[in-house]
């Protein structure tokens, strides 16, 4: 593996996680959104991720098996929304979207779930950094015994 793939690879990692505490931050900041454009509760959203494609085929990794066969590193695969969580039923018949019956539909956003997975996002985040910076001190020091 190249110091150049290490580089792409964390890059992707660090620019996926930071997608995904955008989405958590776009999640907790509608906690208590009733109506959207749509004139729908806000619906939380979820982001998933896949491996880069690696353009080699089977037939070309078995033909070259001495070398070492890597990934491409991380990417964005879809942003879907939850439908999995039920969605907060509270009673409040004087607010402006109450049902018949007087409830209030608010969003599927558990304000802990979000933080907890903001704080995973974080910690990701994190270890790509520093595997980016100690790629890029390997390389350094790699110039540096060449001259």
């Amino acid at each position: 593996m190249g110091v150049f793939t290490a580089f792409d690879i964390n890059a992707s990692g660090l620019t996926a996680q930071r997608y995904r505490m955008d989405v958590i931050s776009e999640n907790v900041a509608n906690v208590n959104t009733t109506r959207t454009a749509d004139g729908t509760p806000y619906r939380r959203k979820v982001v998933t991720f896949e491996q880069k494609p690696n353009r080699m085929t089977f037939q070309h990794v078995l033909d070259r098996y001495q070398k070492e066969f890597t990934g491409k590193g991380v990417r964005v695969m879809r942003v879907s929304e939850d439908h999995s969580s039920e969605m907060v039923m509270t009673f409040d018949p004087a607010h402006p979207d109450a049902d018949e019956n007087g409830y209030v539909t608010y969003p599927n956003v558990n304000v802990v779930t979000e933080m907890t997975n903001l704080i995973d996002a974080n910690r990701a985040y994190e270890a790509n950094a520093t595997a980016f910076n100690t790629s890029k001190s390997i390389a350094i020091k790699g110039l540096e015994m060449a001259q």
